[in-house]
């Protein structure tokens, strides 16, 4: 009588090592697919917990309603010291000041402002001049806040800023200019900068009767000689093709490409393109358009509003870009000011002013230099 024959089913060793294998390429797989989840979910939504971050720090929107009718969108902060008044940049809200607000919240009564043709304010063409908006947040300050502010303004908010503080010395205790456009927005110069050029590109959409303004954009930015300059379709490989694909899944958005970090900025480019005219956000691209004509400069003179402060004051400018120059290959200029403009600004505005330069940063310093934009407000107040 035969013996039963018997099945041996103990793995090889071979047959042990390719399931170990297969089990950590699984694993490795699996967590690349979660790391790619988690890059592509903070490049989305890096922006997303703004109004969280201001609510946690006691902000609140207010609205003042001026006697014509007028009105004037600001955040307000908790009352844990003396006045401080922002005033953003262009195309963006007093949102903006998200990064540093939470900080000085923490002992100043902060008020940062939506000035006209911006955020929940009014989009009123005939108010878009520096000393109709300078002439209306002096109101604000006496009607509202009561007592003498600091000032400070990012950009056109820093001429603004800068205008205010020489018309009502007696409701400013101090200013703080970031990174403003002075002398580079005067007619003759500013057509060899970077912002004349991309205003000009606002004034041409609302001419063209095109009704998009991101795709408009896009075809007709000075930046994309930027990203030409090496690679002459490196704009339509980055930007431009990745941009129309993602309209065209999302219709009437404004554009945001899952695997750009916030930190190449690409989708903030995509996001400064948001307009009341096409509905994809609240900037008015006709307040663009006085910066193009000059309209906004109408009766306020930069060298003479320099000369009459009185307040101490601090200048913000930011380095030249990694070339070592404020200007691009063709001569135009890509930041705000260049050395001689600051040097010329820290002249005019006198012994009381302070001149921080070089700061290693984009033109929002607020942004990206927290620290510094922070401690030269304090620098004022100690003052």
């Amino acid at each position: 009588m035969s013996k039963p024959t018997t099945n041996n089913t103990k793995p090889t060793k071979a047959h042990s090592r390719r399931k170990r294998v297969m089990c950590i390429s699984l694993i490795i797989l699996a967590l690349i697919g979660i790391g790619l989840a988690l890059y592509a979910y903070r490049n989305l939504t890096y922006d997303h917990g703004t109004q969280a971050k201001l609510q946690h720090a006691g902000f609140q929107e207010k609205q003042a309603k001026l006697p014509d009718g007028s009105i004037l969108n600001y955040g307000e902060g908790p009352a844990n010291g003396p006045a401080l008044v922002l005033l953003h940049g262009q195309q963006v809200s007093w949102e903006d000041y998200a990064s540093v607000v939470p900080e000085l919240a923490k002992r100043y009564h902060v008020y940062a402002i939506d000035y006209y043709g911006h955020g929940g304010s009014s989009k009123k063409p005939a108010k878009y001049s520096a000393k109709a908006i300078s002439n209306d947040i002096v109101w604000l300050i006496r009607q509202y806040i009561k007592q003498p502010v600091i000032i400070s303004g990012h950009s056109s908010g820093g001429l603004l800023a800068t205008l205010i503080t020489a018309d009502a010395p007696d409701m400013v205790r101090g200013l703080v200019i970031e990174d403003a456009p002075f002398f580079t927005t005067e007619k003759g110069r500013a057509e060899s900068t970077f912002a004349w050029k991309d205003f000009k590109t606002m004034h041409d959409f609302l001419e063209s009767g095109q009704e998009n303004f991101t795709r408009y954009w896009l075809d007709h930015t000075y930046i994309q000689t930027l990203f030409n300059a090496k690679d002459p379709d490196a704009w339509n490989k980055i930007v431009k093709n990745p941009a129309l694909h993602n309209m065209k899944q999302n219709p009437g958005k404004i554009p945001r490409i899952w695997y750009y970090p916030p930190e190449l900025q690409v989708n903030t480019l995509f996001d400064l393109t948001a307009n009341l005219q096409d509905k994809t956000g609240e900037y008015d691209l006709r307040f663009g358009q006085t910066f193009y004509n000059f309209s906004w400069f109408n009766e306020f003179d930069q060298t003479t509003t320099l000369k009459r402060i009185t307040k101490p004051s601090i200048l913000l400018h930011v380095a030249p870009a990694q070339n070592g120059s404020y200007y691009d290959g063709h001569g135009v200029l890509l930041s705000a000011m260049d050395d001689k403009d600051a040097r010329r600004v820290h002249e005019l505005l006198g012994p009381k002013n302070k001149l921080i330069d070089n700061v290693k940063s984009t033109h929002d310093i607020h942004k990206d230099q927290p620290k510094i934009f922070i401690e030269a407000i304090d620098e004022i107040a100690r003052q």
